[in-house]
């Protein structure tokens, strides 16, 4: 089963548009049509497809915040490719390719804390808690490099 992430290109960007959470985790991600919208027209702003073999299974989407920083704005995997260690392999992945940026000090992301097996998820990752974003609404937990 092995799994890449890919640039998103007119041949593909209609599946990761069709790729769903469950219904509890629609209230903690945006859509992947608003996040590809969101990012054609920002500068910063990767987004890749997670595929598992040749099929796409999840989307990712960071923003180069300034020289030193990346922040992972969005992160899903397909409720039918959930449980299968495919998040895990596909951030490992990801966060390989955001620490080849040149000055990177810092790598951030943010999560409801509510979402009861995000802590331990990100911390086996190295994110470690700095507290609540500005509207306290979400945890914010960084790699420094």
């Amino acid at each position: 089963m092995p799994i890449t992430l890919r640039q998103i290109s007119k041949e593909n960007y209609e599946a990761v548009c069709d790729l769903e959470v469950t219904t509890e985790q629609e209230d903690y991600v945006s859509t992947n049509m608003w996040s590809l919208v969101e990012s054609h027209y920002n500068d910063g702003y990767e987004t890749r497809a997670i595929y598992k073999e040749e099929q796409p299974v999840g989307f990712f989407m960071w923003v180069q915040e300034s020289n030193t920083k990346v922040s992972i704005w969005r992160f899903m995997v397909d409720h039918n490719h959930q449980q299968q260690s495919v998040g895990r392999t596909a951030l490992g992945l990801a966060l390989t390719e955001i620490k080849s940026l040149a000055n990177l000090a810092e790598i951030e992301i943010c999560y409801s804390p509510s979402t009861p097996v995000a802590k331990g998820f990100y911390s086996s990752f190295g994110f470690i808690e700095i507290g609540m974003d500005e509207d306290n609404e979400d945890m914010l937990a960084i790699i420094t490099l």
